[in-house]
């Protein structure tokens, strides 16, 4: 197929792109570059550096989209609303706009499980509440809200899959953001000495351990779920699948993973609370593992911690 992949230049994206080319699929990368990496397009990808706003002749003969750029850090969130309405919601309209135009029709949207906010039960299901506790998850969940009125208005064929906390590497293409949120990463600059020490917030919480409990998943199980959304898009609908392990890990069992992996010591600075951090956060994905045939093949910490250990440090 011919693909666009937006976002294609980023972590994720980028690993979905190399898949797609490794599986034989003709695939643009549209990015704007201004989060991502050109050196991330994996070669056999035609590259085109712009905005979904304007994708120009990205769009031509394009059969479906894997969309993928958005603003993403929680806390700026917080701080810049209308950046993430804009860029998120309004940068999704113009993209669905310009496929109507060009007469694509299907389109697998990168969503996640901050759609869900503070869970009442885990594992998280699709069926479970929706009530985001910042302007990130709410302008995602606002896009899946509008890919089921296209899908039922215009017959458009849409699959969105909400993740969870995606870690690991694949080959070369790791996480490489300008400003690190997450936890894995973060802990693995310790090791290096770009920074002195990870931080934990909180360890009061009702886990085991007393701190935070959060599924991982690697990204090259993830990149392969959205190959198999792909063939599964049917015209006029919108489905809509969790991603995860299955399993929850605390934040101290993956500080000590990452000890195990590097041979660091690495230390750990306890903190309090950050607000709006649940307990737990644990997905179901019951309903991808029955309906494609989907599941993490590669759910054990020391693989993903091994992973991208070995993509960063060049091991």
């Amino acid at each position: 197929m011919r693909l666009l992949v937006t976002g294609g230049a980023g972590y994720v994206g980028s690993v979905v792109a190399a898949q797609l080319v490794e599986a034989g699929h003709e695939v643009t990368v549209l990015d704007d570059l201004s989060t991502g990496h050109e050196n991330a397009v994996p070669a056999g990808a035609r590259f085109v550096r712009g905005c979904i706003t304007d994708p120009g002749d990205a769009l031509d003969g394009v059969e479906a989209v894997l969309h993928f750029a958005a603003k993403s850090l929680v806390g700026e969130s917080v701080e810049k609303p209308g950046l993430y309405w804009k860029h998120n919601l309004g940068g999704a309209l113009a993209l669905l706009d310009a496929m109507r135009q060009q007469n694509v029709g299907k389109i697998v949207f990168s969503s996640t499980a901050a759609v869900y906010g503070e869970p009442e039960r885990t594992p998280i299901e699709e069926s479970d509440p929706t009530r985001p506790t910042n302007p990130y998850g709410a302008s995602k969940l606002a896009v899946d809200t509008v890919l089921t009125t296209y899908a039922g208005l215009h017959g458009l064929g849409a699959v969105s899959l909400r993740y969870f906390n995606v870690a690991g590497a694949y080959g070369a293409f790791r996480e490489r953001h300008a400003i690190e949120t997450h936890l894995i990463p973060n802990v693995l600059k310790v090791a290096t000495g770009e920074r002195e020490s990870v931080s934990v917030f909180g360890t009061d919480y009702p886990t085991p351990d007393g701190t935070c409990v959060r599924d991982y998943i690697h990204v090259a199980d993830l990149a392969r779920a959205h190959l198999l959304a792909l063939d599964a898009i049917t015209p006029g609908e919108h489905k809509i699948y969790n991603l995860g392990n299955g399993t929850g890990f605390s934040v101290h069992e993956m500080i000590e993973v990452c000890r195990e992996i590097t041979g660091h010591e690495i230390p750990s600075v306890v903190g309090p609370r950050r607000p709006g951090d649940p307990a737990v956060l644990v997905a179901s994905s019951a309903k991808i593992q029955r309906e494609l045939g989907w599941k993490a093949e590669r759910g054990s910490m020391a693989e993903i911690v091994g992973d991208a250990w070995g993509a960063l440090s060049g091991k």
